[in-house]
């Protein structure tokens, strides 16, 4: 092999690589169960909380140093391999901004008008039906029709409004609407993200989905699932507030630090005004001192930490212990860790506490930590200077808001321009407060307090600061998420309990155990000395996989361990095929050494295609999955590139090595070296038999198609889907006739409503209930009925009196609803086209690849095909044996994983047919078509064997002990797989034969 240093070179460079993305997660592990083990001494109601105080507390310390560079643990942390919801529980939220929404917040009173409330009925209903996707387009067609040729820009025209006025086309108008949703998107997608931070979890993801008004939220481990949605959904609160400055409220401070001291040391507490005062006035010395420090400080942000000489002692000083008044500066009073915020809240709620400062200020913490003061969160003085308690300006009155270079300098800040209303109250507030600060609040929290320098009135401010463009671009979607007319609405969300996080993590990896060791075995024993090298690989390409996953910041989900356990079994196909190569050039009388290189070359051409062919299905599976799916997909890509790079490189490094070193190597035993080598079997002679086996398959599958159906999952019907246990076993048919019985109480309950899927999920304890009641209405408030209908229906089949809330969360109670979806019908009609779209373009994409690879159109014909036959069939298994196998056959979104999955696995094996056939072709060109074509698929019938079996001991091992969460999954990865070789020999090849022997005798007769 030319290049051999070069590769061991990059062989090596790439396992330092992954051993330094992989020692992040070890790292975050080792302190993780250093905080188990602080919490472990803590009562158990309280060790949660006590342990997420110790992470919070370590968040920017320094725990992993490797000399050049040192570590926090929330680097590491950013860093580690990130898990997904079915693996770590959690949440996930879409959100879709409602463009009717939009549109009748910029008309106004104008909305009321009956042309417009028929234009948005007509324009909701077209895009609910999925006949446009197109809302302001139909609805601008729709009001020009209702009121007869009207112009739209009367509806629309405001005083603050410069883009519209009456002499705008429909045209026009309808751009600035488009960009005004537009805008009220982008400023939703940054109100969530802001948002996100507050929820007290780790590596939260949020994203915009492209070509749609949607947003995505992950929130692993999220402990409060309908608080989230609250959060998530509500109107967005921009607020300006007058503030104090520090050295105004530094004195009570200092009182209350003393009056917490002496609280805390029991002694007694007078709660007269008087006693309080004094408590100022003996505290009036250490408070100068304060506010000497402080001085006229212009930025919070100069504070530096210096040491433990910032750094007080909670006997003493319990408050600024916890509220370190050395940060003080502008309108901050001092600065927390994040994990003794929840402290100082409670310390400054105290009544004789909160009697020591104004009664007109109010203490509200910066949206998130500096890391110029190792990551503290600043507290900021609000004044409340207006009578109803309110601030005085809210973001409604900001017209526009942009990030913008600074005239002089490198620094950047941000422009903000108001309204009419907003200008004159702005005036007033600026004109009031120069010199003092003035607090930007969104949803209670700082993001920015800048000083007034003079007085504003012409209602264009522009805001300075040491940003950077980010930061002022940050501030500027802030400034701008007032103008947000609508919040987000929840449209799909799904929440995995805890424990069955756990256990899939459990079932997780105990299959991929078992089916790495099985592998391993298998190889080994086949191939014997070959074999255990194809192992040391195959142990290379998991760490690679593994590395890279971590380092492109991939979620692994359970479907992405399935990935994992698939690709070691596609990983063996490539040395099986080059095995099988080298063992035919050795019969063939050639030396070990010209054996094994011939061997390694021939094999090129069948792996390349394979894996591409593989990859374009991963791709389709990417770009039209989600979640979960995404992952799979991830790692099936990810991992086909790593096991081309070990089988390639890695595996020939090491036969050559042995050679090298003992002159020869074994490829096979005894009893496997001529396995499936003499056949001569006349697989084209029985090809009509095939034919009419196939073609009855498909029948009798389009028959309970048409008769049974599908067992569609909500992903495609729309509905909601829960898993729930219970503390004991129960039955099925006893769980569904409590629900039905439940729901056909409530008179707007119709017969689909009443009747609900009851299935057992796994254990004898765990039922999964899909319910259409409601279906189409997604608010939190027909959520809540649902779940309240099915506790009420299943509560006395609990042994002991479980709460509603107990039922809801399982945080508290390991029983009740472990897992909950919520599908609206838009994203089920969505994911139902998705479907279709992603199997028609792998069955296109692939059908052109191969064509242009093999330069005839019939190889592509016979392949796709074949292929077609295997994915119906699938889908005619599903259909017939649904609720009959002691599992769940639902058609899902991994279901369709599942076919894409086989779509690619069963090409690679028919390439590599053609591969042959296309070699034999060149190498025998007197031998008639027929004689080529069953010599082809004779040759590689061990080839074809081997690998189909080793994928399908990694399928069975996954299939017994990977969970009930993937178990119908694999169910049809295995069908898949036997279907699909048989295809290859018996569909695939002999079409091409067909189609190709018509050419031919067709262009004889010319």
């Amino acid at each position: 092999m030319q290049s051999k240093g070069f590769i061991k070179l990059i062989a090596v460079l790439l396992g330092l690589a992954c051993v330094y993305q992989l020692s992040f997660t070890f790292k975050t592990r080792g302190v993780e169960k250093k905080a188990a083990a602080y919490a472990a001494q803590f009562p158990l109601d309280q060790q949660a909380e006590a342990e997420q105080h110790y992470l919070d507390s370590v968040q920017n310390l320094s725990v992993y140093n490797l000399g050049f560079r040192k570590f926090t643990y929330k680097e590491c942390k950013e860093k580690e391999l990130n898990l997904g919801l079915d693996l770590k529980g959690g949440m996930n939220v879409m959100l879709e901004v409602q463009v009717a929404d939009v549109i009748k917040a910029l008309a106004g009173d104008s909305q009321n008008d009956p042309a417009f409330v028929q234009a948005i009925a007509e324009a909701t209903e077209a895009m609910k039906q999925g006949t446009s996707s197109d809302y302001i387009g139909d609805f601008v067609k729709a009001y020009s029709r209702l009121s007869n040729g009207r112009s739209i820009a009367e509806i629309f025209v405001s005083p603050d409004r410069k883009d519209i006025t009456l002499e705008s086309s429909d045209g026009d108008v309808e751009k600035i609407l488009k960009k005004e949703t537009e805008a009220a998107i982008n400023a939703s997608f940054n109100v969530l993200r802001s948002r996100i931070d507050h929820f007290g979890v780790t590596q939260p993801n949020i994203m915009r989905l492209p070509n749609s008004h949607r947003i995505l939220v992950e929130l692993p481990g999220v402990k409060e699932p309908q608080r989230v949605r609250d959060l998530l959904q509500g109107t967005a609160s921009l607020e300006f507030w007058t503030t104090y400055d520090a050295n105004e409220v530094l004195p009570a401070l200092v009182a209350a630090d003393k009056l917490i001291k002496t609280e805390l040391e029991q002694a007694p507490v007078v709660t007269e005004p008087e006693t309080a005062s004094a408590e100022a006035e003996a505290a009036a010395e250490t408070a100068g001192d304060l506010i000497a420090e402080v001085g006229a400080a212009d930025s919070t942000a100069t504070a530096q930490v210096e040491g433990d000489e910032l750094r007080y002692d909670r006997a003493q000083n319990p408050l600024f212990a916890v509220l370190n008044p050395r940060f003080a500066g502008g309108a901050a009073i001092g600065a927390a860790y994040k994990a003794d915020m929840a402290a100082v809240n409670e310390y400054l709620a105290q009544p004789a506490v909160r009697e020591l400062f104004p009664a007109d200020i109010l203490f509200k913490w910066v949206v998130k930590g500096d890391d110029k003061i190792d990551g503290r969160f600043y507290l900021y003085a609000i004044r409340v200077s207006t009578p109803d308690g309110k601030a005085p300006l809210d973001g409604s009155v900001v017209t526009e808001a942009t990030e913008q270079y600074a005239q002089r300098g490198a620094t950047a800040e941000v422009s903000m321009t108001m309204n009419a209303e907003g200008t004159s109250e702005w005036s007033r507030m600026t004109g009031e407060n120069i010199g003092k600060c003035i607090a930007i609040v969104l949803d209670g929290y700082v993001y920015s307090a800048p000083r007034v320098n003079s007085k504003i009135d012409k209602g264009q401010s522009q805001i300075t600061g040491d940003f950077t463009i980010q930061e002022a671009k940050d501030l500027a979607n802030v400034l701008n998420s007032g103008k947000v007319p609508a919040p987000a609405k929840i449209i799909q969300d799904t929440v995995v309990g805890p424990s069955l996080g756990q256990e899939s993590i459990n079932a997780g990896m105990m299959s991929f155990v078992i089916a790495f060791i099985l592998v391993l075995l298998y190889m080994g024993l086949f191939y014997k000395t070959a074999g255990w090298m194809s192992d040391i690989a195959l142990l290379t390409n998991v760490f690679l996989l593994m590395g890279v996953l971590v380092s492109f910041g991939a979620v692994l989900t359970l479907p992405g361990i399935a990935g994992i356990v698939l690709t070691m079994g596609m990983a063996v196909d490539a040395n099986v095929i080059i095995y099988e190569r080298i063992k035919e050039e050795l019969r063939g009388g050639k030396g070990l050494s010209l054996a094994i290189k011939d061997g390694f070359s021939k094999a090129y051409s069948a792996i390349i295609d394979g894996n591409l062919t593989t990859i374009i299905t991963g791709i389709v599976l990417f770009i039209f999955g989600n979640g979960p799916v995404q992952g799979f997909a991830t790692t099936l890509i990810i991992g086909i590139i790593t096991s081309f790079f070990s089988a390639i490189f890695i595996t020939r490094l090491l036969i050559e090595w042995i050679v090298g070193k003992w002159g020869r190597i074994s490829f096979s035993r005894k009893w496997s070296e001529n396995f499936l080598n003499n056949t001569h079997v006349d697989f084209i002679a029985k090809r009509k038999v095939a034919y009419y086996i196939s073609a009855a398959l498909i029948v009798l599958s389009c028959v309970s198609f048409f008769a049974r159906g599908l067992n569609l999952g909500a992903e495609f019907t729309g509905g909601r889907a829960y898993v729930i246990r219970f503390d004991q076993p129960v039955s099925a048919e006893e769980v569904r006739q409590n629900i039905e019985q439940a729901f056909s109480q409530f008179a707007d309950a119709d017969a689909s409503s009443i009747s609900s899927e009851v299935k057992q999920y796994g254990k004898e304890n765990q039922m999964r209930i899909v319910t259409q009641y409601r279906y189409d209405d997604t608010s939190d408030e027909a959520t809540a009925e649902v779940e309240k209908i099915i506790y009420d229906a299943l509560k006395p089949l609990y042994s002991y009196d479980i709460t509603f809330e107990q039922f809801r969360n399982t945080q508290t109670d390991a029983n009740g609803i472990l897992t909950a979806d919520k599908i609206g019908p838009s994203i089920a009609k969505d994911m139902t086209w998705n479907a279709i779209y992603s199997v028609l373009f792998s069955l296109i994409a692939i059908g052109l690849y191969i064509t242009f690879r093999f330069k005839r159109w019939q190889w592509a014909s016979g392949a796709t095909a074949a292929l077609a036959f295997n994915a119906l069939f699938i889908i005619g298994i599903f259909s017939m044996f649904y609720g009959l196998l002691p599992f769940n056959l639902e058609v899902n979104q991994a279901f369709i994983a599942a076919i894409l999955t086989i779509i690619g696995y069963a090409i690679n094996d028919t390439v590599v047919v053609f591969d042959r056939i296309r070699e034999f072709l060149g190498l025998y060109p007197k031998r008639n078509l027929k004689e080529n074509v069953n010599n082809a698929i004779n040759s590689t019938l061990s080839r074809t064997i081997n690998t189909s079996g080793t994928t399908l001991v990694t399928l069975l091992a996954i299939f017994f002990f990977g969970g009930e969460t993937i178990r119908g999954f694999i169910f049809a990865l295995i069908i898949g797989v036997v279907v699909g070789t048989a295809a290859t020999i018996f569909l695939a090849t002999p079409i091409a034969y067909d189609l190709m022997a018509k050419r031919a005798k067709v262009d004889g007769e010319k």
